[in-house]
């Protein structure tokens, strides 16, 4: 776990707003692919601990690895010792606080600004390798939003725990 000194920790606010609200666990690690396998892992745990399904748990490491992948390889072009921030709180279904608890993933970086045209995806009938991960981030994810604040690319990614059906007896 790293504590930040009081003047690094308060420029994190400012870039990244308020994130304390119900956090559970935030990441600070440099562009270096071959942490994915950590963060995967610390992801997998969490939501496991969270009470996802399986399918649920691999398909939000799924979504997480892919955009991360995505920061990587796009916004730092390969580059190893860039900066990435992930933030992991504990949310809840909009509109009603009865509604499905959640798990909302913020993923930071200091890369160019992305035009939103360069997010497309490509057509799932294209066989050839690679270009899917958006899918795979849109699928997996309730809530998926990109946005640009303070220097810092912003992808916001929600998924919350669905109930199980239970059944009536009667």
């Amino acid at each position: 776990m790293k504590v930040l000194h009081p003047a690094r920790r308060s420029k994190a606010k400012e870039r990244n707003g308020d994130l304390s609200r119900g956090l559970l666990l935030r990441l600070e690690l440099p562009s270096d692919p071959s942490l994915l396998c950590a963060v995967r892992g610390a992801v997998e745990r969490l939501t496991e601990s969270f009470g996802f399904s399986a399918p649920d748990c691999r398909a939000v490491t799924r979504a997480v690895d892919e955009a991360l992948t995505n920061i990587i390889r796009h916004a730092y072009n390969g580059r190893p010792d860039r900066p990435i921030e992930m933030f992991f709180r504990s949310v809840h279904g909009p509109g009603n606080p009865k509604a499905s608890e959640g798990l909302e993933i913020l993923m930071c970086d200091r890369g160019p600004s992305i035009a939103r045209a360069k997010l497309c995806m490509r057509a799932l009938e294209e066989v050839k390798p690679g270009g899917l991960g958006l899918h795979f981030i849109q699928q997996s994810m309730d809530i998926v939003e990109y946005k640009r604040a303070n220097g810092t690319n912003r992808l916001r990614l929600v998924k919350y725990v669905r109930a199980p059906k239970q059944e009536v007896n009667s």
